[in-house]
């Protein structure tokens, strides 16, 4: 049987009931005979408005709900289907309600914190329903932690490899071992293979030294060489791993915050709109 994503939910049910809202929105505003010019204090405009404040309140209130449908798969599923169809329809509802009119304002503000919202939850579909195969074609059956454990493991093979071989050798090695980061910062998390890892340039030092080398000396470097591009293969899987995982988390940062922002800016602009136009 064919797995069916969240978005197929009960054969599209959403995804119909938002494009149904798109259409009857639409047909109703290019039916509407605008008095002076179309914008958000018509009588079309304040029927729009109301219905994409309710809809954001409504979307916001699914988000809480979503807590009470953990142990229900299809429940969640429905609510994560009605989230995204009805969060994309809310786009075409929004913006005729504001009859296609932006300024420098708090009714513009609204606008933009709900776009914000919304290609930010469409980003977080496209995460959830792409990276996780990613990340389990990069991972097979090794979790980060035991990644992380044989390339401590790789390391110390690197050590004692390392310690009979010239001083230049040993230092780059060292530098290796000490230097090379997995995750970290922000920014570090997003850097699937920074350009200045110790590992890449250990190995790309010790390719080089190594046509120099003869004998003994070449063959220990061929060793380490050989340990060097494995531990530059683990880390890059394992930063892969982490860049996955701050993706995976990286539009819940952005997309709840801004999810209260654009409430809180909801509510001044009804209360501009009623109280002082």
């Amino acid at each position: 049987m064919k797995h069916r994503t969240f978005l197929e939910y009960r054969r599209y049910r959403y995804l119909k009931v938002a494009t149904l809202l798109a259409l009857i929105s639409i047909f109703v505003y290019a039916g509407y005979t605008f008095p002076v010019g179309r914008y958000g204090g018509t009588a079309v405009g304040y029927v729009l408005g109301t219905i994409s404040a309710l809809l954001v309140v409504w979307l916001m209130w699914l988000g809480v709900q979503k807590r009470r449908y953990k142990a229900n798969v299809s429940g969640i599923q429905g609510w994560l289907s009605a989230h995204v169809y009805i969060g994309g329809a809310l786009i075409v509802v929004a913006t005729l309600h504001a009859g296609f009119q932006v300024g420098w304002n708090i009714h513009t503000l609204a606008y933009v914190l709900m776009l914000i919202v919304i290609f930010s939850g469409f980003f977080g579909v496209f995460a959830y329903l792409r990276f996780p195969a990613l990340m389990t074609a990069n991972m097979g059956e090794e979790t980060l932690d035991s990644l992380v454990q044989k390339i401590a493991d790789l390391d110390r093979e690197i050590r004692r490899t390392a310690m009979s071989m010239s001083d230049e050798i040993n230092a780059v090695a060292m530098e290796s071992i000490k230097n090379t980061r997995i995750g970290g910062g922000v920014f570090a998390q997003f850097l699937h293979r920074p350009s200045n890892c110790p590992t890449k340039r250990a190995a790309i030092f010790l390719e080089r030294i190594g046509k120099t080398l003869k004998g003994d000396q070449q063959k220990q470097n061929r060793d380490l060489y050989s340990l060097m591009l494995r531990k530059e293969k683990w880390v890059d899987r394992a930063r892969a791993d982490v860049r996955f995982k701050a993706l995976l988390d990286l539009w819940l940062y952005l997309h709840v915050p801004v999810s209260f922002a654009l409430l809180a800016a909801l509510a001044a602009h009804i209360i501009s709109v009623f109280f002082y136009w």
